[in-house]
């Protein structure tokens, strides 16, 4: 049985997932509506955060032969962007996904840079045909122009196009035909897709794509095997990119039938395998059976752009949920993230403080999320951006940004951003929504998406991409609004919050326990102001017009860890605990907090 071997990549909620879920449905390798989106946070958020393998066998209705169809769900947001470049090494096509009516977005450009730099020749799935504002003729020009721009040769220009309804499961090759079923896209496929090469004969090259772990086995390498035969209990050799060569014994080997895994004694070349037993395994090694074969080119992936500190959490409350609150279990557990985050650096020279580089706020907010559930208790500084020395010149990174707004907010948005050492490049105008793209420091951008939310209305749509590192653009004055701090420990109470909301945003309501030192809104004016939450109406014998009246409370600003990265300031800390997360100031007391600013502390 003839083997193909590709990914499916796309902009974040184009529908890739949705599209892998019908082909698994279609072809009766899962028999419910079961998602590639198993775990738990990428369920809740509608977003895929890890590249996913699943094996489906197609037999064409043309020819009754049977194929093998390797296919890999990669995440569509930026931050996760290392999952999709390591992919993309391992398989010999990409299906590129893009919405029918939003066309090619940031992140559509990132894969597809990568696809062609590589050689791939995509096959264009133009998704959510089934949308009023659908626009097909317009979106293959965006498709075809994005190309050319990014220096396709002629064959790659040259895409196929299906057009698709992943959610109802049904394609079809022309706008004219009638939609039935997902046919013509298996038919793609098979005509489009090169079948892998049979190289079982010669001498075993293998490389790990993915790494996943099991409480039994430890490690496991998912790989493809680019030649040769790996086989149980087979001895082999792991070439690192440095040189050192490691030997170490097969204990266990699967292959993917639907989205699980079943055993196998041998996996031949051009399969993907997970293989257990190699514990020293990274992303990028070599697999051989011979210490002498030449390596694999070693997959390079993008570095971080934003980094923090990661602390154990010394709050008044520390302790009080979390299973694991010491930099200890910290530590390890960041250890543990490393062998399969690769996307994530960690700077362990400190023994109070663990400095992570990350590739965005979305994906350091993914990893704490992880964490607080299953009981980690720590406390984070302010996300910084990672500047460069380049030519003896300060280099800073920057981002692509894509906005589409109602068209009333579109000067809002412009007045926001420009403030940033935002320039735009671009602006188009179409049914009602504009389009707005820029440039700006990755720095004009933490803190800025819940404003976007507030500013929008919650109807625009902003999404990113790294694009490179410029020179330093300057200051950029971008908090408008100070802290709310506690001066007491206590509960909160209507009486007091009810005066407090008049003067900025609150992140608390009545009975949550407050400390001394902790941020509980923030003040429209700018200036930071220390307030008593916990103080109740004096009670008296008195009766006067006007001071008996009800308090009604906004509700408030609530505090998820994203959000709180957007927030803090550079003198506060973020509390994250298994059910709760706070804004704090790094001195408690005021007396701390001068001393710190005139830098006695």
């Amino acid at each position: 049985m003839d083997i193909r071997n590709i990914a499916i990549i796309a902009h974040v909620d184009h529908g890739k997932t949705t599209i892998v879920d019908s082909m698994m449905k279609y072809t009766g390798m899962v028999k419910d509506a079961v998602s590639m989106d198993s775990n738990t946070l990428e369920q809740e958020r509608g977003i895929t955060i890890y590249a996913k393998n699943a094996s489906l066998i197609y037999t064409s209705k043309a020819t009754g032969v049977a194929h093998k169809i390797n296919i890999i769900d990669t995440p569509g947001h930026a931050d996760f962007g290392s999952e999709v470049e390591r992919v993309l090494k391992s398989i010999d096509c990409v299906l590129l996904v893009v919405d029918a009516q939003e066309g090619p977005m940031p992140q559509t450009r990132f894969v597809l840079k990568k696809s062609i730099e590589l050689g791939l020749k995509p096959i264009v799935i133009m998704n959510k045909l089934d949308k009023p504002a659908a626009n097909p003729g317009r979106v293959h020009d965006e498709i075809l122009e994005l190309f050319m721009e990014l220096g396709a040769d002629d064959a790659q220009l040259n895409f196929p196009v299906i057009y698709a309804v992943g959610r109802d499961g049904v394609a079809k090759k022309e706008l004219t035909d009638e939609f039935k079923d997902l046919e013509p896209l298996f038919e793609m496929i098979i005509e489009k897709v090169p079948a892998a090469e049979d190289k079982s004969s010669e001498p075993l090259v293998a490389q790990p794509f993915n790494l996943a772990y099991d409480n039994f086995l430890g490690r496991l390498a998912v790989a493809r095997v680019w030649s040769g035969t790996i086989k149980m209990n087979q001895t082999v050799y792991i070439k690192k990119p440095n040189g050192s060569v490691e030997t170490a014994r097969v204990v266990k080997l699967f292959t993917f039938e639907g989205m699980s895994k079943k055993d196998s004694d041998e996996i031949t070349s051009g399969d993907v395998a997970m293989i257990a037993g190699l514990t020293n395994i990274y992303i990028g090694d070599t697999i051989t059976d011979n210490p002498e074969t030449h390596s694999l080119p070693a997959i390079s992936i993008d570095e971080p752009t934003i980094s923090l500190n990661f602390l154990v959490n010394d709050s008044p409350f520390a302790g009080r949920e979390g299973k694991f609150v010491t930099s200890r279990q910290i530590r390890d557990r960041l250890e543990k993230e490393l062998e399969v985050n690769v996307g994530l650096q960690v700077d362990f020279t400190n023994a109070d403080r663990m400095k992570v580089y990350g590739r965005g706020e979305l994906h350091i907010a993914i990893l704490l999320e992880q964490m607080r559930r299953e009981g980690f208790e720590l406390q984070v500084s302010q996300p910084e951006v990672i500047f460069k020395d380049i030519d003896g010149k300060k280099h800073e990174p920057y981002e692509e940004v894509v906005i589409d707004t109602p068209d009333e907010f579109s000067g809002t948005i412009i007045e926001k951003l420009g403030k940033r050492k935002g320039i735009m490049t671009s602006m188009k105008q179409h049914d009602g929504v504009t389009r707005l793209t820029f440039d700006i420091p990755t720095r004009g951008l933490l803190g800025f998406r819940s404003q976007f939310v507030v500013d929008t209305k919650g109807e625009g749509i902003m999404s990113s991409r790294f694009t490179e590192f410029r020179t330093f653009a300057g200051v950029i004055e971008k908090r408008e609004v100070g802290s709310m701090i506690s001066m007491e420990n206590g509960k909160a109470v209507t009486f007091a919050l009810g005066n407090l909301q008049t003067r900025g945003v609150l992140y608390i309501g009545h009975g949550t326990e407050v400390y001394a030192g902790m941020v509980i809104g923030n003040t429209s004016k700018g200036e930071e102001m220390e307030v008593n939450p916990t103080k109740g109406k004096q009670l008296t014998n008195m009766r006067a017009s006007g001071t008996d009246d009800t308090v009604y409370l906004t509700p408030p600003l609530e505090i998820t860890i994203e959000r709180g990265l957007e927030l803090i300031n550079e003198d506060e800390y973020l509390e994250i605990t298994p059910t709760s997360t706070r804004i704090r100031k790094k001195y408690l007391t005021r007396t701390d907090r001068d001393k710190a600013k005139k830098g006695i502390v």
